[in-house]
Order: structure tokens, then C-alpha cells, then sequence
């Protein structure tokens, strides 16, 4: 797994020139490239995400593109379109910015439901569907889409089963004096995502994706993970818990830690870090807990704290 992990940390130390003191998000994001997942980044305007998003896909040397979601936004603009050929006297496709390795959708929840749809089968299937016809899209696929967890007025919050679809959801939030000392310093004269180069060839991930399903989970550490998922279904604050899905993403996004962090095995520590950010996005809170100001995020943390784990069966 050293091979994984020396990948990681080229792209990570590169990134770091462009994003300031965000080691953790910047590991969690290529935690879900090895799993092939999709994130959703909650957090205000202008604490980095579009910078954080290209940066890595110019690590690795990545397409990458970014959509601008609007109420006007039409699903076509997402997967593309077939256009009538005056000089072949044919229909021709012409792809839209989803056929792409890395998809940044700003404001997701601005565009209108019938357009988010239009991401479903992307996000699952890596292909879509246009006039009949499935097309794949590029390996590696990854969708990151982003909402401000403030405004939300002129938007169409996304379903439970499109929150179910994002393997992780996180936040970047607003960086430290020092880092942010250090930002005004490097962009005195140019923004440092002008110059990044590319450190890794990012094709080389399609082979670590099946790697890491070689990364051991013990059996007791299995059933740490689906007690804290059958947690979340008996807790008394929520209307509903997390998903089978959910207890697969804990699991695949654990070994991925694993070994980007230049291990072959799980340990207790690498479930405690992703729980929070690939089950809290699952939960539905009752209408009565969100009125005494309860979060899924503090539900999450509540469980963690109250499920003990038995170590001394660890193998």
C-alpha cells in the first residue's frame, strides 16, 4: 500500500501550495476518489472550494470543469444534446460538462429538481443517457457539488435520495491566522493555482481503486461499523437513519484512509474520523429535535462517544 500512500502525499503536498491548513479535507477528498464516490462541500462563499477542487485535478492532470447551477439550468446543459447536421444530414452529440474527470457543481441546490436529477445516473452508473443512447464518462468520474448552508432563499434543497447518492459531505470553513496570513502572502502577486504543475498521473488511481478492497477489516471492527449505522436507526431524535449505503461507505472509505495512509489494515481511529462525514448527510432529524436545536452532526458525535468498542478482540 505504500505505492497508494506516496501517491497521496505528492498530491496533498502540492494542493497545500494553493490551500492553506486543509490537510484533513484535502485526505477526504481523495478518499473519495479511491472509492469513486461523489462529495457535497457545504460552506459559505469563498473559503476555497472551486480552488480546492482544481487544484486537484491539475495534481493529477485531470479534466476538470466547473458548472454554475441557476433555477434556468437546463438538464441538457448538464449531459449535453444531440444537434441536427445541415451537411451530413444527421443527428450529432455533442457532450455536456459532466463528460469530464472532475465536476465541480457550484450551488447545486439553486438548480431546479428535474435538472439535479440529470446527475443521478452520473453519479451512480458513470454514464448517461441522451435521445436513447447511454454514453459512459471518463475514469476517474468525480462530482463535487457544493451549497451554502446559509442562504437558501431561490433554491431547491436536494431529496434524502440525492444526499444518499454524495459518499461524503463536509466543510472547508474559514482558515486559522496563521494560514491566513500565509494566504495574503502568496497571492501578493499571482494566485498560486496559475502555476501548479502536475505531480502524479491520475490515471494510476483506476488501479488503486480495486487495490484498497485488499486492505483487511477485522471482524470486530465490522461490527463497530454496523452498530453505530443501527444507532442512527433507533435514535429517538431521528425521523430516519442511515442507509445500507451508508454502512458501505464507512466501510470502503475506511480501508481507502487506510491506506493513503500507508496501511494494509483498519484501525479504530480511521471509522471514528469518517463516520461523521459519510453518515451525518443520511439523517433525517424529527420536526420536534430541529426545534430544540439538534443537528445530525451532534447526533452523530453522541453516538460515537456512547458505542464502545471491544479492543481487546481486535486480531
Amino acid at each position: 500500500m505504500s505505492k497508494i500512500a506516496q501517491f497521496a502525499e505528492r498530491v496533498r503536498n502540492n494542493v497545500e501550495t494553493v490551500i492553506i491548513g486543509k490537510t484533513e479535507q484535502i485526505e477526504i477528498l481523495l478518499v473519495a476518489l479511491l472509492c469513486q464516490g461523489h462529495v457535497l462541500i457545504e460552506d459559505v462563499p469563498g473559503t476555497g472550494k472551486t480552488m480546492l477542487a482544481r487544484a486537484i485535478a491539475a495534481s493529477m492532470g485531470m479534466q476538470f470543469k466547473r458548472l454554475q447551477c441557476t433555477p434556468d439550468l437546463l438538464p441538457n446543459d448538464i449531459t449535453g444534446v444531440s444537434v441536427f447536421n445541415q451537411q451530413s444530414n444527421s443527428f450529432e452529440f455533442r457532450a455536456g460538462p459532466v463528460f469530464v474527470n472532475i465536476l465541480l457543481t457550484d450551488e447545486i441546490n439553486r438548480a431546479t429538481p428535474r435538472t439535479q436529477a440529470a446527475l443521478l445516473e452520473a453519479m451512480q452508473e458513470h454514464q448517461v443517457t441522451v435521445d436513447g443512447v447511454t454514453r459512459a464518462l471518463p475514469a476517474p468520474f468525480m462530482v463535487l457539488a457544493t451549497q451554502n448552508p446559509i442562504e437558501y432563499e431561490g433554491t431547491f434543497p436536494l431529496p434524502e435520495a440525492q444526499l444518499d447518492r454524495f459518499l461524503m459531505r463536509l466543510s472547508l470553513g474559514y482558515p486559522g491566522l496563521e494560514d491566513e496570513i500565509e494566504m495574503l502572502h502568496n497571492l501578493r502577486k499571482q494566485h498560486p493555482i496559475d502555476s501548479i504543475a502536475q505531480v502524479v498521473d491520475g490515471k494510476e488511481l483506476l488501479d488503486m481503486q480495486d487495490a484498497i478492497s485488499d486492505v483487511n477489516v477485522d471482524a470486530t471492527l465490522e461490527k463497530y461499523i454496523l452498530t453505530l449505522v443501527q444507532a442512527t436507526r433507533t435514535h429517538p431524535s431521528l425521523a430516519l437513519g442511515a442507509s445500507p449505503r451508508g454502512s458501505l461507505a464507512v466501510y470502503k472509505t475506511a480501508q481507502a484512509l487506510a491506506a493513503l495512509r500507508g496501511r494494509d489494515f483498519v484501525k479504530p481511529d480511521d471509522i471514528k474520523i469518517l463516520v461523521p462525514v459519510t453518515l451525518a448527510h443520511r439523517l433525517v432529524l424529527k420536526p420536534e429535535s430541529q426545534l430544540r436545536g439538534r443537528t445530525a452532526a451532534g447526533i452523530i458525535q453522541e453516538i460515537l462517544e456512547q458505542t464502545e468498542l471491544d479492543i481487546g478482540s481486535l486480531r
